[in-house]
């Protein structure tokens, strides 16, 4: 059975809701149990959207890319200057970042999808870096080099203040997630979604059936930009500040290494693969600041070991003998 086939099978026993339902759990369990961590749960969030975001790109397009955090960037601006100057809703800051985002995947994959392999890797850097010298160079709009700061953004629907808890920000952050969820869920197990991923296996086969191969692989780049644009909002109306990092290859990098540990192409992988990396980082860096990376290498090189996609697989096939053996 081919990949496509497979993800059709199992999004006609799972409806998208479920999974989506089941992080919302996961996420008021640890916001009821763990208050001392609602930073760290807050981050969590807003990165498990980024990098489902190139979950899109990468797992499920095919299309390998280093420069995603230019979407996550431009939102993050976006939000912060609508909250600095304009109006500083922040449903308004989250919308508007997320068109921001969408708009720059529209425009830069109007032109960098049609190429393929290292070349479009390239570009996207290239894009990135780009866009990160114009963050710099617009101190008077962006902050430059001491980032953009000193915005605030109002109450949350007119009742619930961002305080210095984090409460706020962390059901705040964990219901964009679970709402960006359910729609790369829909996306995805859409037939929409499932010739993308006919892409992703065989381009030339796609093409020759009469699928606008690029046309697809655009309007898949845009939905996953307007995700980590929305991400980028969330991040920046959390942390009420906006750095040039969020420009940065290193978050591009960071968000690639996440998805790869916890598997591409699979939506949840991502999930998991943000909550391992975060943690490992917290943990690690908490014992020892200079050589947590080590913990992250060996991490890395399990994974290369020991597949996530073939983890799952037999999971689930574990799972499907229990379940029949079961009276």
């Amino acid at each position: 059975m081919s990949q496509a086939n497979a993800v059709a099978s199992a999004s006609r026993c799972a409806p998208p809701w479920r999974a989506p339902l089941i992080v919302a759990v996961l996420g008021l369990l640890w916001f009821w149990l763990l208050p001392d961590f609602l930073g760290l749960l807050t981050r969590i969030a807003y990165m498990a959207l980024f990098v489902l975001a190139l979950d899109l790109v990468v797992g499920v397009s095919g299309v390998g890319t280093l420069g995603h955090a230019a979407m996550f960037g431009i939102g993050a601006y976006s939000a912060g200057i609508v909250a600095l100057r304009w109006y500083p809703d922040p449903l308004v800051g989250l919308v508007v970042g997320s068109a921001c985002g969408a708009f720059v995947a529209a425009l830069s994959g109007a032109f960098l999808l049609r190429y393929q392999g290292f070349t479009f890797l390239m570009l996207t850097i290239a894009v990135l870096q780009i866009l990160q010298s114009l963050a710099n160079k617009f101190r008077d709009w962006t902050g430059g080099d001491d980032g953009l700061s000193g915005f605030t953004v109002s109450p949350l629907l007119g009742m619930f203040r961002f305080d210095m808890k984090g409460q706020t920000a962390a059901l705040y952050a964990l219901t964009v997630l679970v709402v960006g969820y359910y729609v790369a869920r829909r996306v995805v197990d859409s037939p929409f979604g499932l010739s993308v991923r006919g892409i992703n296996q065989n381009r030339a086969r796609v093409a020759a059936l009469g699928t606008p191969v690029f046309k697809r692989l655009w309007a898949m780049y845009t939905i996953a930009g307007a995700l980590a644009g929305a991400a980028g909002a969330v991040s920046a109306q959390s942390n009420a500040v906006v750095g040039l990092d969020s420009l940065g290859f290193t978050l591009s990098a960071e968000a690639l290494v996440m998805l790869v540990l916890g598997g591409s192409g699979r939506l949840h992988g991502a999930l998991v693969g943000v909550v391992v990396f975060t943690l490992l980082h917290h943990t690690a860096s908490s014992m020892n600041p200079y050589h947590w990376l080590f913990i992250i290498g060996a991490a890395l090189m399990g994974v290369v070991f020991f597949s996530p996609a073939k983890v799952w697989d037999a999971l689930r096939r574990r799972m499907s003998r229990t379940s029949t053996s079961s009276p």
